[in-house]
């Protein structure tokens, strides 16, 4: 299952924007209002619930400065990745887009496509304001 974010646009560099994304705890900011649990476990791993739903933790897997940054389920029954996807449009400007990607059954795509589309957006757009 792949979900893309809207693409959304900040007023700072790529760099900036990577920088911010790039320090975990900084995810606490940009998590939707019904968030139950924000932890960071580590300099590159935290664990987040939202109402409802079990908790992820998710730990960066990949960093390509200033350009991508890639967060993975870090243990746990669900493998799946966050890229977020950083584009230059100018020195001062970038587009930020989050990508989900993941393998899950029917039965669980059906479930959790709703939610986590809504959640990649909420971050997604909770970007420009936080950076």
């Amino acid at each position: 299952m792949n979900l893309e974010s809207p693409k959304v646009t900040v007023d700072k560099s790529p760099q900036d924007v990577f920088d911010y994304l790039s320090d975990v705890k900084n995810f606490e900011q940009l998590m939707p209002e019904n968030i139950s649990k924000f932890e960071v476990l580590g300099d590159d791993t935290f664990l987040f619930a939202l109402k409802g739903m079990p908790e992820i933790v998710l730990k960066k897997k990949e960093v390509l400065a200033p350009n991508k940054i890639v967060l993975g389920a870090a243990g746990g029954k669900l493998d799946f990745s966050l890229t977020g996807n950083i584009t230059s449009i100018s020195d001062s400007k970038s587009e930020v887009q989050l990508v989900f990607d993941g393998e899950f059954n029917a039965m669980m795509a059906m479930m959790i496509k709703g939610p986590i589309s809504k959640f990649i957006e909420t971050l997604a757009t909770n970007i420009p304001s936080k950076v």
